[in-house]
C-alpha cells in the first residue's frame, strides 16, 4: 500500500485508539465492591476510569439489560439480572446445589460458620457461607476474595494446587490478614506438607477475634481437588480433633456428589 492509497480497515480488527465498548462496560462493574456497593455517576467514573459522560452512557445501557439499578437517589447499584447470569456458573451453582446438604448437617452440629471455597486466580473465592446465630465474626462474606495463604479453605486449596504455582505464592511477600503479620515461606511449606499428608488444615485467627478453621478438599470426578470445605468456630474450647472428622467426612460426601467414586485418603 503507497501513502496515497487510503488505508482499509480490516475486518475484525478495532482502530488502534480507544478501548472496546465491552471493556468500558466491565469496567463500569469492576468499579463496585463489598465497600462500594452503591455509587454516584461521579464516583462510578472516577472508581472506572471513564469520563462522566460515557460512563452515564454506558451505565444507562446496563441498567436497561438489568446488570445495574439506580435508586431514589441516583445512586448505582448490581443489578440482579448480573446476579441471575453469575449465578448459573458451573463452578458455582453445580456445586452449591452438591454441598448444601452436607454444610447443612455441619451447621448443625457447630452452630457457627461452614465455608464452601473454590480457588480463583490467587486467592480464593468464597461460594457459599452457612453461619448460625450467634456465630463468631465472620470477615468474608459469599462472592468475596479470601488470601489462599491465611484462610483455612485458602491453605487446602493451595496444598493442592501444583507446584509451579505454589512456588509463585510463595515467592510473594505474604502477610497473615488481618493481623499483618509475616509468614515464613518455610513454615508455610511444612503446613501444605502436612495439609497434603493429613487431608486437612487447621488455622488460628487471633483476630478480630480469636478463631480455628478446620478445612478439608472436595475432589471431581477425576480426582482434583476443585473446592475446600471448612468450619470456623471461636478458638475458646475448640476441639480440632473432633471437627476434623466431621469436616472430612462432609467433604467427601460432597465428592462423591460431584462423581469422584473414592476420594484420596478414604477407606
Amino acid at each position: 500500500m503507497t501513502e496515497d492509497e487510503p488505508a482499509v480497515r480490516v475486518r475484525g480488527r478495532r482502530p488502534p485508539q480507544g478501548e472496546p465498548v465491552v471493556d468500558r462496560a466491565l469496567a463500569l462493574l469492576g468499579a463496585f465492591d463489598a465497600g462500594h456497593p452503591y455509587l454516584s455517576l461521579s464516583e462510578l467514573s472516577r472508581r472506572s476510569g471513564i469520563p462522566a459522560s460515557s460512563a452515564l452512557r454506558l451505565a444507562g445501557r446496563l441498567l436497561e439489560w438489568g446488570a445495574l439499578e439506580r435508586g431514589a437517589d441516583a445512586r448505582f447499584s448490581i443489578g440482579l439480572r448480573l446476579w441471575e447470569v453469575a449465578s448459573l456458573t458451573p463452578r458455582g451453582h453445580g456445586l452449591r446445589q452438591v454441598a448444601l446438604p452436607f454444610m447443612g448437617d455441619l451447621e448443625e452440629v457447630t452452630r457457627q460458620h461452614v465455608l464452601l471455597a473454590v480457588r480463583e486466580g490467587e486467592e480464593a473465592l468464597l461460594v457459599e457461607r452457612l453461619s448460625s446465630h450467634g456465630a463468631v465474626a465472620a470477615l468474608y462474606r459469599p462472592g468475596g476474595r479470601m488470601p489462599l495463604h491465611s484462610t483455612g479453605v485458602g491453605l487446602v486449596l493451595l496444598a493442592f494446587a501444583d507446584s509451579a504455582f505454589q512456588e509463585q505464592v510463595l515467592a510473594q511477600p505474604l502477610i497473615h490478614q488481618p493481623e499483618k503479620v509475616p509468614v515464613s515461606p518455610a513454615a508455610l511449606r511444612r503446613t501444605l506438607a502436612e495439609i497434603r499428608r493429613e487431608g486437612l488444615a487447621t488455622f488460628r485467627r487471633g483476630a478480630p477475634g480469636p478463631i480455628v478453621s478446620v478445612a478439608a478438599p472436595v475432589h471431581d470426578a477425576q480426582g482434583a481437588v476443585v473446592a475446600a470445605l471448612s468450619v470456623v468456630v471461636p478458638a475458646e474450647n475448640a476441639e480440632p480433633r473432633l471437627l476434623g472428622p466431621a469436616v472430612r467426612t462432609a467433604a467427601r460426601g460432597i465428592s462423591r456428589g460431584l462423581g469422584a467414586r473414592r476420594a484420596p485418603g478414604s477407606v
